[in-house]
């Protein structure tokens, strides 16, 4: 029986040849070699983040709930108050004021985008203020989902204001979708070319 032609780890080949490796190949890791660290995580090991958002929204807002009734404020400073505001439409009040079709409207929104970043976040890697983006929305965005699921609206309750000029009140979900699209903005200005 004939031992096959195979380089030996010396680089001499049974036949003689050595093991030449091409610039590219030495260049190219194996598909089996570990990566460095950071680089093959997918964006998945972002979703903490999420879960994160998930329990630090819905705690406030049940705080909320029990300690504030509708409508009612707790000024704290010149330009910030504490409130409890029932949002039927989207951030920041967008479409409040319609006869109800938003509500699921925007539950359907809020899950088609929780998919598609989910799916973003399984595709990404190594790149960790993109992942780290699309972990804040997804947390926001689902945030934001629970509360219509189990109320029919959005429990908001941060009002910033200026003399008599009151920003639409809104939540930490609100604010993790805000932040997160902001990064987004600033890693798409980073990104390689």
């Amino acid at each position: 029986m004939n031992a096959p032609n195979l380089p030996s780890p010396t680089g001499g080949g049974a036949g003689g040849e050595g093991n030449r490796l091409t610039e590219e190949s030495a260049t190219t890791p194996s598909p089996l070699a570990p990566l460095p660290k950071g680089e093959g995580e997918n964006g998945l090991v972002w979703l903490w983040l999420s879960a994160l958002v998930i329990v630090l929204d819905q705690l406030t807002k049940l705080l909320v709930i029990d300690h504030l009734a509708l409508y009612e404020a707790i000024p704290l400073t010149g330009f910030f108050n504490l409130v409890r505001a029932h949002n039927t439409g989207a951030a920041f009040s967008l479409l409040a004021d319609q006869p109800g079709w938003q509500r699921l409207f925007f539950l359907a929104v809020g899950l088609i985008a929780s998919g598609i970043i989910f799916h973003l976040l399984r595709k990404t890697q190594g790149r960790p203020l993109f992942s780290g983006s699309l972990a804040l929305i997804l947390g926001g965005a689902l945030g934001n989902v629970i509360d219509r699921i189990a109320h029919g609206y959005v429990v908001d309750f941060l009002d910033f204001y200026l003399g008599t000029w009151h920003w639409p009140a809104f939540n930490v979900a609100d604010s993790a979708i805000t932040v997160g699209a902001v990064l987004l903005v600033v890693d798409s200005l980073h990104k390689p070319r």
